[in-house]
């Protein structure tokens, strides 16, 4: 198991999963009548709070799996 690969992995995994939830919440704000402002900046929030709270789930996930 090379760190380089696990950490290479890992921020892969939840920059992807972090850009799709921001892209989600972006394409359900279409529907409502909200500023662009508010889309943006919202989904930028989404996407920070998304990376902060995988980041620590999906390393170890990421190490154990690669370790098998």
């Amino acid at each position: 198991m090379n760190t380089k690969n696990v950490a290479l992995l890992s921020a892969i995994l939840y920059t992807g999963i972090s850009l799709l939830v921001a892209g989600l919440f972006f394409a359900v704000t279409l529907a409502g009548s909200y500023s662009w402002v508010a889309r943006i900046g919202g989904a930028a929030w989404v996407f920070l709070l998304s990376m902060i709270v995988l980041m620590p789930v999906i390393i170890p996930l990421v190490k154990k799996r690669m370790r098998a």
